[in-house]
């Protein structure tokens, strides 16, 4: 087994460690937050669901300002200096809503500082792109999961002791964290960027703005950061109406959320590798066709089933989609991309999460503000198997590069 764990480690670049490193001390701070939103907001400010819908749809729209910004700035200063400048605005926005004493101070902070502390999430994609081949990047991106859910595993259960405490407490646990991932990345995480080519002539910022343009001119790109987003609106409930749901309408405490979410990621953490490496071979987009289908099913089984066991096995359905769909959606975003290009092609890839969180928690929390909060379920369950048709459709009228590029190879 050591043996096995040493030769996988040697198959990828020192950075690409070192970029897990980070990954696993900040999503530590920010998965002990963020699932917590909605109940801390309905509990502190004694908010309807819709309304919470409403702030985080606000919240992710000023965050996609920040992935606009961070996208074009990844692609002409570089990735180190972003990535740090973000995580530090992220320290100061976990405790300025941590602090906040009105709901009006709690969304000014969010937008404002949410805004920049949003920037560093095209970098840090990019790293990823810079440092793997398009034949390793699946399962990088795998590895990258294991690492994000070790952090989940451990997150919730320390956030639910912070919680019996002080919610305030939690913010600025988080905050300090954030501080400590920008450390190591100054101290150790290399800058990525490709060199330019010696004969290219250097951008203006205008043109380098200007450059969404040739992206959103990617048809089939675009048409793919579409169907993820009716992905990402199913998905999301999995991180902010799903504990209301389970507290409101069964009598299941934060804790008993936090279990399942603490059970999604071991699964993910002992599994994700494996699956990656299993389905590679096969084409990237029917898996995650694969993938958004077991959503569907996983959350339409919570409109239909009223024990905790059956909680948890939808949640294993959920899990399971999710280890088929992260992985090779980040390959593909990744492949669409010109290296010269990635933070752009990232940024608008993170599209598909502003709309799905602009438009999704409203939606699901006017299901659950509703005489029959189940139908949220039924509707997920719908959107699932229209989501599996349109990628499904899209791979027949569409090859990504990297396999256009196997596919010339094999001809010849």
């Amino acid at each position: 087994m050591f043996a096995k764990i040493k030769s996988i480690y040697r198959e990828y670049p020192k950075a690409f460690w070192v970029y897990n490193i980070i990954v696993f001390i900040d999503r530590f701070g920010g998965f002990m937050l963020f699932p917590f939103f909605a109940p801390y907001l309905t509990k502190k400010f004694d908010l309807s669901m819709s309304t919470v819908g409403i702030i985080f749809g606000i919240f992710s729209a000023s965050g996609f300002i920040g992935n606009v910004l961070g996208g074009a700035l990844t692609d002409r200063v570089g990735r180190k200096g972003i990535i740090v400048f973000s995580l530090a605005l992220s320290s100061l926005s976990a405790l300025g809503m941590g602090f906040a004493p009105t709901i009006d101070l709690f969304i000014i902070a969010a937008v404002i500082v949410g805004t920049l502390s949003s920037i560093g999430g095209p970098a840090q994609e990019a790293v990823v792109a810079d440092l793997l081949p398009e034949g390793k990047r699946a399962e990088g991106y795998g590895i990258i999961r294991v690492v994000f859910n070790l952090a989940v595993i451990i997150s919730p259960a320390v956030a639910g002791a912070l919680i019996a405490k002080s919610y305030t407490l939690l913010f600025i646990v988080d905050a300090v964290i954030s501080v400590l991932a920008a450390g190591v990345v100054i101290f150790f995480l290399p800058e990525t960027k490709p060199m330019a080519q010696a004969h290219a002539k250097p951008e203006s910022m205008a043109q380098t703005f200007a450059g969404y343009g040739k992206v959103f001119k990617d048809v089939p790109f675009i048409a793919y950061i579409a169907m993820t987003a009716l992905t990402c609106i199913i998905y999301m409930n999995f991180n902010t109406t799903l504990g209301v749901f389970l507290r409101d309408q069964h009598g299941i405490p934060e804790i008993g959320y936090g279990y399942l979410i603490s059970m999604n990621a071991v699964i993910v953490a002992l599994f994700q590798f494996w699956v990656a490496r299993k389905l590679e071979k096969y084409r990237p987009m029917l898996m995650v066709a694969l993938g958004a289908g077991l959503y569907g099913l996983g959350f339409a089984m919570y409109g239909f089933t009223s024990t905790y066991f059956m909680f948890a096995v939808a949640m294993i359905i959920i899990t399971i989609g999710e280890m088929t769909v992260s992985p090779f959606h980040q390959a593909l975003v990744a492949n669409f991309a010109p290296k010269e290009m990635r933070g752009r092609y990232m940024a608008i890839a993170g599209l598909s999460w502003t709309l799905g969180l602009a438009i999704g928690p409203y939606i699901a929390g006017v299901f659950l503000d509703s005489p029959s909060p189940n139908w949220l379920w039924y509707a997920c369950g719908l959107l699932g198997i229209v989501n599996v048709i349109g990628y499904v459709v899209l791979d027949k009228l569409h090859h990504a590069p990297a396999e256009l590029a196997a596919e010339a190879a094999t001809a010849h």
